[in-house]
C-alpha cells in the first residue's frame, strides 16, 4: 500500500499546473523543435492512408520518444501508458516468447493478445499463438505509436477486441547510428540509412543487441541449477517508396529478425526467426478519391525447450522440446470516395489466413525423448466494413457510425501422439467449423472552446488461436489441456470521456465499461490440471486519466488507470466466479519528465507503478506491486554527435513477474545501466 500511495501522489503532481491562458489544438503534441500531429505520424512514410477523424471519438494517445538503441525497448515504452497490459511484466530479453501477448482495459487472463498490434497497418501477432515478438521492432525506425483504446473499429478488423496499438515506421533521410554498453556485458548497436533514389526513397534499418543476462529467480530461492539468462537479438529491414504519379505511391517492405534467449536454466533455450514482407499501392490526394491495396506475408519459426527443476533447485532435466513453424497471409483494400471535398466514407475488405503446427518431443528418459506430438490447423477470416464520419475535428460535432461483417473458418485441425520410432498412441482429427460475426461502433464528439466531450459504444470479437484450440502444454507440475471446441470471444463495451487542452497543458479522462463474453481462460479442473475454456464473461470497468504540462524546456506527463475486473463463470468454472482475471492489476500508472527542446542537453525520468495482481485464475498466488524508476541524460557536444547515459530500474526494485505453485518467484529486469553515443549525418 505504501508504494500505491507514493505512486498516486506522484501521479497527481501535474494537477496543480493546469491553469494556462491560451488554448492549443487537441491533436498537437510537443516534441523537440516542432509540433507533430496524428496525421503526420501516420502519413510520413508509414504506408497508410491519411488518419481518419473517426478514431477521435475514442480514447487514444500518440507516443513519441521511440528511438532505437541504447538498450531501449518498444514494449517498455508502452508500459509507460496506463491500461496497456502485457501478460508478463518482464520484457523481450528475459520473458518467454509465448508470454508476450498484450491487452487493454483489464481484458486479460490469457497470454494471447486481445489488442491488435500493427506495423504500418499489417497485423503483427504470431500466426499460431497471437503472442507478439517485440524484439522484431527494435530494428525498425519508428516515427510514433498510436494507441486507440476500445474495440469495434471495422477498419482494424476482428483482432482489435480491446483496441489497437499502431506502430508507424519512418523513412530515414540521411544516416544515424548508436552504440552502447551496459551491465552484464550488454551491447546494443543500431543504424539507419536512407535517401532519394530516382523518383522515390530507400531506407535500411538494423539492430543488434546481446547480453549475459541476469538470474531470473529471486536471490534467496536460487540453487545450483539457476544461472544468468543470456540473450542475443538482431534484425534488418529495407523499405522502398516510389512515386506513381497523381498523389500515388508504391511501397515495398522486407525485414527479418532473429531472437535467441533462455530462461536461466539448462534446456530452456528459445529462438524465434521471422521474415515479413508487404507490398502496397496508395493513392491519397487531399479532397479527392483515395484508395489503398495491400498484401503481406509473415513467416515464423519458433523453437523452445522446457525443463523440470528439482525441488531444491540443484539440478534440471529436459521435459519437452517444441518447434512451431507458422505462416500468416493477408490482403486488404480500402476506398474513400470524394464527397464535397472530403472523404467521410470508408469502404473496405480484408482477408487473413493463419497456418501453423507444433512439433513436440517429450516424455524424456535419461535425457532422450520417448514420445512425439504434432498438432495444428489453419484459420481464415474474410470481412468487409463501411464507416461514415460526419463533421470535422474542429467543428462543434463529430460523429461516426461503422459496421463490419466477417466470415470465419477453422479447418484441418488435428493432434497426433506416438512413441518415437514406435507405435502411434492417438490420432485425433477435428471437424471443420465456420460462422458469421458482426461488429461495429457508434460515437460522437463535441468540441467547444478548448474542451471536448466524447462517447462511444462498440462490439468486437476474436477468433481462438490455433495454439488455444489444439496445443496442450505443461509448466512444472501444471498441465493445461487444449480445447478444439472453443468459441470466438465477443465484446460489448462503451466509454465516455472529456479532454481539455491549454497552451502548454492537457488533461484527458475516460470512463469505460466492457463485457467480454465467451472469454477464453485457463480453468482449473483439479490439482495441477487445467483446460482452456470459454467463461461466461469477464466484466471490466474503470477510469483512465492522462495529463501533460509544459514546464519551460521540460514536459511533465502522468497517466493512471483504475481497472475493476471480475469473472462471471458457472459450470466447471464456477469456482472462478467473482474473482479477478489473472495478470490484471487494479492500479497502474506513471509519471515522466522529459526535455522537449532541441538544445545540447536532454534527458528523461519515468516513475512507473504497477499494482498487485494474481498469477493464477483462483487468486491463490499473488504478484506484489512494484515502483520503478528509469532515467537518462544526453549531451550533444558536436553537430550530429551526442553521448547518453541511461538507467533501468534504478531503485533495483524486485519486480515479480511469475510465481510457481511451489512459491518460486521470477523477477523482471534488475538495475541496468547503459552508456553510449548517437551519431547523425
Amino acid at each position: 500500500m505504501i508504494r500505491l500511495w507514493v505512486g498516486v501522489a506522484a501521479l497527481a503532481l501535474p494537477a496543480a499546473a493546469m491553469a494556462q491562458e491560451a488554448w492549443k489544438t487537441e491533436e498537437a503534441i510537443v516534441i523537440p523543435a516542432r509540433v507533430v500531429s496524428r496525421e503526420e505520424i501516420v502519413v510520413s512514410g508509414s504506408g497508410l492512408l491519411r488518419a481518419s477523424d473517426s478514431d477521435l471519438i475514442q480514447s487514444s494517445d500518440i507516443l513519441l520518444d521511440v528511438k532505437p538503441g541504447l538498450g531501449t525497448r518498444v514494449e517498455n515504452r508502452l508500459r509507460d501508458e496506463a491500461g496497456i497490459v502485457q501478460f508478463r511484466r518482464s520484457d523481450g530479453r528475459s520473458a518467454h516468447p509465448t508470454s508476450q501477448g498484450v491487452t487493454l482495459r483489464g481484458l486479460g487472463g490469457n497470454a494471447s493478445s486481445r489488442a491488435l498490434v500493427t506495423l504500418d497497418g499489417v497485423p503483427q501477432a504470431d500466426p499460431f499463438g497471437a503472442w507478439v515478438a517485440w524484439s522484431a521492432y527494435d530494428a525498425v525506425r519508428l516515427g510514433g505509436i498510436v494507441v486507440t483504446r476500445g474495440g469495434g473499429s471495422g477498419a482494424d478488423g476482428p483482432g482489435a477486441l480491446a483496441g489497437t496499438i499502431g506502430l508507424h515506421s519512418q523513412m530515414t533521410d540521411g544516416a544515424e547510428a548508436s552504440l552502447a554498453h551496459g551491465n552484464r556485458d550488454g551491447w546494443d548497436a543500431s543504424a539507419s540509412v536512407g535517401g532519394a533514389v530516382g523518383s522515390g526513397q530507400v531506407a535500411l534499418d538494423g539492430r543488434y543487441s546481446r547480453g549475459d543476462g541476469f538470474v531470473p529467480v529471486a536471490k534467496d530461492q536460487r540453487g545450483r541449477a539457476d544461472r544468468a539468462a543470456p540473450y542475443e537479438q538482431g534484425g534488418i529491414g529495407m523499405r522502398l517508396r516510389f512515386d506513381a504519379g497523381d498523389r500515388s505511391r508504391i511501397e515495398a517492405s522486407l525485414r527479418g529478425f532473429v531472437d535467441r534467449r533462455d530462461r536461466g536454466v539448462d534446456f530452456t533455450q528459445s529462438k524465434v526467426d521471422g521474415i515479413d514482407a508487404s507490398l502496397r499501392f496508395i493513392r491519397d490526394p487531399a479532397g479527392g478519391a483515395q484508395w489503398l491495396a495491400l498484401a503481406y506475408v509473415q513467416l515464423r519459426d519458433f523453437e523452445t525447450g522446457f525443463a523440470s527443476v528439482a525441488a531444491d533447485r540443484s539440478s534440471a532435466a529436459p521435459v519437452l522440446f517444441q518447434r512451431v513453424p507458422a505462416t500468416g497471409l493477408g490482403a486488404r483494400v480500402e476506398y474513400r470516395p470524394a464527397v464535397g471535398g472530403a472523404n467521410p466514407l470508408r469502404l473496405g475488405a480484408d482477408w487473413r489466413r493463419t497456418t501453423g503446427r507444433t512439433e513436440e518431443d517429450f516424455f524424456f528418459a535419461a535425457g532422450v525423448p520417448q514420445r512425439h506430438r504434432s498438432a495444428g490447423g489453419h484459420s481464415d477470416t474474410v470481412g468487409a466494413f463501411a464507416e461514415w464520419t460526419s463533421g470535422r475535428r474542429d467543428d462543434d460535432f463529430l460523429w461516426t457510425l461503422s459496421g463490419r461483417v466477417d466470415r470465419w473458418w477453422l479447418g484441418g485441425g488435428y493432434r497426433r501422439e506416438g512413441n518415437i520410432g514406435g507405435a502411434p498412441i492417438s490420432d485425433a482429427r477435428f471437424a471443420d467449423r465456420q460462422g458469421w460475426e458482426a461488429s461495429g461502433r457508434a460515437g460522437v464528439r463535441w468540441n467547444g472552446d478548448g474542451v471536448a466531450l466524447r462517447a462511444a459504444a462498440y462490439r468486437g470479437w476474436r477468433l481462438p488461436t490455433l495454439n488455444e484450440l489444439y496445443r496442450p502444454f505443461r509448466v512444472g507440475a501444471e498441465v493445461t489441456l487444449a480445447n478444439e471446441a472453443l468459441k470466438p470471444e465477443h465484446l460489448w463495451g462503451g466509454e465516455v470521456g472529456i479532454d481539455w487542452a491549454w497552451a502548454d497543458s492537457s488533461l484527458s479522462a475516460t470512463l469505460f465499461a466492457n463485457r467480454l463474453t465467451d472469454a477464453i481462460a485457463n480453468v482449473t479442473l483439479a490439482p495441477n490440471l487445467n483446460q482452456r475454456q470459454n467463461l461466461d464473461a469477464i466484466d471490466s470497468k474503470g477510469v483512465e486519466v492522462s495529463a501533460e504540462q509544459g514546464i519551460g524546456p521540460l514536459t511533465l506527463r502522468a497517466t493512471w488507470a483504475y481497472t475493476d475486473a471480475d469473472v462471471d463463470a458457472s459450470g466447471a468454472a464456477a469456482m472462478l466466479d467473482g474473482r479477478r482475471p489473472a495478470q490484471i492489476a487494479k492500479h497502474g500508472g506513471s509519471v515522466s519528465l522529459r526535455s522537449k527542446t532541441d538544445g545540447p542537453l536532454g534527458g528523461f525520468a519515468t516513475l512507473r507503478y504497477i499494482g498487485t495482481q494474481n498469477e493464477d485464475d483462483l487468486g491463490l498466488l499473488r504478484l506484489d506491486d512494484a515502483l520503478t524508476l528509469d532515467a537518462g541524460l544526453s549531451w550533444r557536444f558536436a553537430n550530429g554527435i551526442s553521448v547518453e547515459a541511461r538507467g533501468e530500474n534504478l531503485f533495483d526494485e524486485l519486480v515479480p513477474t511469475a510465481i510457481s505453485s511451489s512459491g518460486i518467484v521470477e523477477r523482471a529486469t534488475p538495475r541496468t545501466l547503459w552508456i553510449g553515443a548517437r551519431f547523425g549525418f
